[in-house]
């Protein structure tokens, strides 16, 4: 993509400005978001119908106390139990569900939660969501990390404690190929033992090669599961075709990854809806792949770069912790995964209930870890995705999960 869509609006060629315009107020000029491009692998799953049937034809308002109540009695929950703890009519019954969910947590983690850190190597992006800082036509510095600088960033991150991390890159195959990520990722080996993606979807070769460079897991943010809200927000770029998004998880999976994570972006679209659909995804995989790994995380919109007007559709904590508490009693065998985008007070409670994975000494921007962490600083660093809300250590966190009765946990793998 040309370099001028990574810049400000108001600086944008002509063309690229007129183009811009006709996206956002044209949607005859966006592609198909429903159809795969050129070089995007079709596999033969049910897994996608499956979870939009289930989706289309949930109506939370049609559950009653009574369904609620019936869901945490029952031994085993299913589907339509689950359908019930995700309805408005389950709000008055939190106290119960947190207590649910903290025993599942109990049973199958014991009480222990995983520490990692994100490391963005790279912001530029050839898609434009029109809800994320990095979209191609956001005025931010952009930034990508040379083979010199990830070592630099990654040996600062280890030396503080961290033996996981998870690579992140703006969702641009010209700025940052495969190839590259594949490098970043042997650089990882090196300094950690646990090794997190989440970049663009690629086909399941590209996830056999970089699992080969030393990737454990990937994570792929559907962002929501309505496929006509999704059009809306997702105008041009690979990111605007959904089945292929869909899809990620199980090629990452087909190519030999270990692991891989799951979430909607709650807020974009009906959150209930959406989580009713994440969870039914990584259900239906399960079933399919039971050797993997499987995790759920459950952002919330965050404040960004040029946006600070996000409209988060009524998801507050209460309705947070009841998806993370619905999550947990319906799949108790999965990771959860709470991020910084949620505050240290919400954290510390949600890792005592559903929550077995949290991130630490955070940063969002790119190449800026150094000065985070020991207060050097050199050079520019790139622009931050999202603005987080628990800025603590890797020390801090640790600390705290202990001081909270919990055993913190930075790796449980050994390479023999």
């Amino acid at each position: 993509m040309a370099n001028d869509f990574f810049i400000d609006s108001d600086k944008l060629s002509e063309g690229a400005l007129a183009k811009k315009h006709r996206l956002e107020q044209d949607p005859s000029s966006r592609t198909n978001h429903m159809e795969y491009m050129p070089g995007m692998e079709q596999i033969d799953s049910n897994v996608k119908d499956r979870v939009l049937e289930q989706m289309r034809s949930y109506d939370p308002s049609a559950y009653t106390a009574r369904d609620v109540m019936r869901a945490l009695r029952a031994e085993r929950v299913g589907i339509e139990e689950f359908k019930a703890l995700l309805s408005p009519a389950a709000a008055p019954f939190l106290e119960q569900m947190a207590r649910r969910a903290k025993t599942e947590t109990g049973k199958h983690f014991g009480n222990t939660v995983y520490i990692f850190t994100p490391l963005y190597i790279a912001n530029y992006c050839e898609n434009y969501c029109i809800y994320c800082g990095f979209n191609c036509y956001n005025d931010i510095r952009r930034k990508k990390l040379n083979y010199e600088e990830i070592e630099k960033e990654m040996k600062v991150i280890a030396d503080s404690g961290i033996e996981e991390i998870l690579m992140l890159t703006g969702e641009s195959r010209g700025q940052s190929p495969v190839e590259y990520i594949g490098e970043a990722c042997k650089i990882a080996r090196k300094y950690f033992r646990n090794i997190g993606l989440e970049i663009y979807p690629v086909n399941s070769e590209d996830y056999r090669y970089l699992h080969e460079c030393g990737a454990d897991y990937i994570t792929v943010f559907q962002e929501t599961y309505d496929t006509d809200k999704y059009e809306t927000l997702h105008l041009m770029g690979h990111k605007r075709v959904w089945p292929y998004r869909f899809e990620a998880q199980e090629r990452a999976l087909m190519g030999g990854m270990r692991g891989v994570g799951f979430s909607a972006l709650l807020g974009l679209s009906d959150f209930r809806k959406d989580a009713l659909a994440t969870a039914l995804h990584v259900y239906y995989l399960q079933r399919k792949y039971p050797h993997a790994e499987f995790s759920l995380s459950c952002p919330r919109l965050r404040p960004i770069v040029n946006n600070e007007k996000i409209n988060p559709q009524d998801v507050h904590e209460k309705e947070l912790c009841q998806i993370l508490c619905a999550y947990r009693i319906f799949l108790p065998y999965v990771g959860i995964v709470v991020s910084s985008r949620e505050s240290r007070e919400f954290r510390n409670g949600i890792v005592k209930i559903a929550a077995t994975k949290v991130s630490a000494g955070v940063s969002t921007g790119i190449g800026d870890h150094e000065e985070k962490y020991t207060g050097k600083q050199e050079g520019d660093a790139g622009d931050e995705q999202f603005e987080i809300a628990d800025s603590r250590s890797f020390d801090q966190m640790y600390g705290e999960i202990e001081g909270e009765g919990l055993q913190p946990v930075c790796n449980d793998y050994v390479y023999v």
